[in-house]
């Protein structure tokens, strides 16, 4: 059995958990990694990239379908969401092999199965036909990542309800929807389904859509969609839903406002749920919270020694991003290394609705809650002459700084973009927060011209009193 002793044995194959294995494996650790489905998780096969790369077909669809302002004559043009599915499912396959072969370029042995947590650092790893190996490492690290959550009453049929493991392999495109929940991914789907040419609802349960992000955010998007012809209903939920009279397929949904809505099809898109009941952890002593969540502390270690649990598994931001971060804390941690916890208040977020969403550090209102003055620029980008030309001027620059004893605007709080392509804009303001730059530190910078990007650099500049175009 000495071939089945590793430095890290990793449960759960997503980001969080390959993230890992090729750090260790890429410092020299002897590593297993363990999945029970697909290498590359949630976030490759049924998250991130098909869920962005049926976005991109509804942004090619928007695109051809306004052709005719940038003088390209185009005719009647149609999806084929058949052949967007094919291009979809290549690009996951291709992205799997990538995984695949970088393990083994790492020397990560990988093992086919589910993975349970056992007794002295050991983890029997059970496979499709029954047999049942035992590894043993000196650290385990738990991924075994999330799934969607669900509504009472709106279980998944793959027919009239669906979640977005069902969403991604559709066929045809519904005559209309119904997306309960107004967060990043219901944003998402309401956005494709409407560019596809669906009529599109949302009903989301809080006060307003995307109610993490900053409130001018929020209130853009919102406009952007009702030009879009998207209904959205806040403050209420659905409490059930019947058959639609007359229909195969359709569904009347009921709210808790007393009014109904008549649909073919209702997508839940309420959030993920941990799977940590895969894991076997009863018997165990790593603690896991009433909602299911793996409890940690700063540097990812559970309550059991060389247990260690990231990525979905635990109550962080469910990004992969955010996953991969803590996976290379953790190995650096095992590695004897100093690692500095994540600050989770400073995580970049990207939401590929149209307009895009992204955002990072503090909103206006958790600044002032946390006891900072502060001082705000807004820029939007109908005045960029970069958005202009793209004809996508929806959308605005917000940067949230500290304000000064002085009045002046010091160091950088939160920077949040609604707008063209905001999720490749983000990056200079998810730096700027994180390395705590101030206003004028960062409104000395060149920004090249014309882009969208310098509209950041505008709204920056704004904030020391003198600003060109503002």
């Amino acid at each position: 059995m000495s071939d089945l002793n590793f430095d890290l044995v990793v449960i759960g194959a997503g980001p969080a958990g390959y993230g890992a294995a090729l750090y260790a494996g890429g410092a020299g650790l002897k590593v297993a990694i363990v999945e029970r489905a697909d290498l590359g998780g949630t976030c490759l096969h049924r998250g991130c990239v098909p869920a962005k790369a049926l976005l991109e077909t509804a942004a090619v669809y928007r695109t051809v379908q306004n052709a005719e302002k940038f003088g390209v004559n185009s005719s009647d043009p149609e999806v084929d969401l058949s052949v967007a599915q094919g291009r979809k499912q290549s690009l996951v396959e291709d992205l799997a092999k990538g995984v695949e072969q970088l393990l083994k370029k790492r020397n990560v042995q990988i093992f086919s199965g589910t993975g349970r947590v056992g007794d002295e650092k050991t983890v029997s790893v059970e496979a499709e036909d029954g047999s049942i190996a035992v590894l043993r490492g000196d650290a385990i690290l738990l991924a075994a990542g999330s799934g969607p959550r669900n509504i009472m009453g709106f279980e998944p049929d793959g027919i009239r309800v669906m979640t977005s493991n069902e969403v991604l392999d559709l066929k045809k495109v519904p005559a209309d929807v119904v997306v309960l929940g107004g967060g990043a991914i219901g944003c998402e789907f309401a956005s494709m389904f409407s560019d596809l040419g669906a009529a599109v609802t949302i009903v989301e349960h809080e006060d307003r859509i995307l109610p993490n992000a900053d409130i001018d955010v929020s209130k853009v998007l919102l406009r952007a969609f009702k030009k879009k012809n998207v209904k959205v209903k806040t403050g209420v939920r659905a409490t059930g839903h019947a058959p639609r009279p007359g229909t195969v397929s359709g569904s009347v949904v009921n709210l808790d406002d007393g009014s109904a809505l008549e649909t073919e099809l209702i997508v839940v898109s309420v959030g993920r749920s941990p799977k940590s009941e895969l894991l076997g952890l009863d018997g165990t002593s790593v603690s896991v919270d009433g909602r299911g969540f793996v409890e940690v502390d700063a540097l990812c270690q559970t309550t059991s020694e060389g247990i260690y649990a990231v990525g979905d598994l635990i109550d962080t931001p469910q990004l992969a991003h955010v996953g991969f971060a803590e996976a290379m804390m953790v190995v650096t941690h095992l590695l004897g290394e100093v690692a500095v916890p994540i600050d989770y208040s400073k995580v970049p977020w990207a939401i590929y609705c149209h307009p895009e969403v992204a955002f990072a550090g503090l909103t206006e209102t958790q600044a002032k809650d946390q006891g900072y003055q502060v001082t705000v620029s807004k820029h939007r980008y109908k005045s960029n002459s970069r958005a202009m030309i793209l004809n996508e001027t929806e959308g605005l620059v917000k940067v949230v700084a500290e304000k000064l004893s002085g009045g002046e605007a010091g160091r950088i709080l939160g920077v949040h973009i609604v707008g063209p392509w905001a999720t490749e804009q983000i990056s200079q303001g998810y730096l700027a927060v994180n390395w705590e730059a101030t206003v004028r530190d960062v409104a000395s910078l060149v920004q090249p011209h014309p882009t969208l990007s310098e509209l950041f650099g505008e709204t920056v500049l704004d904030l020391t009193g003198r600003s060109l175009h503002g």
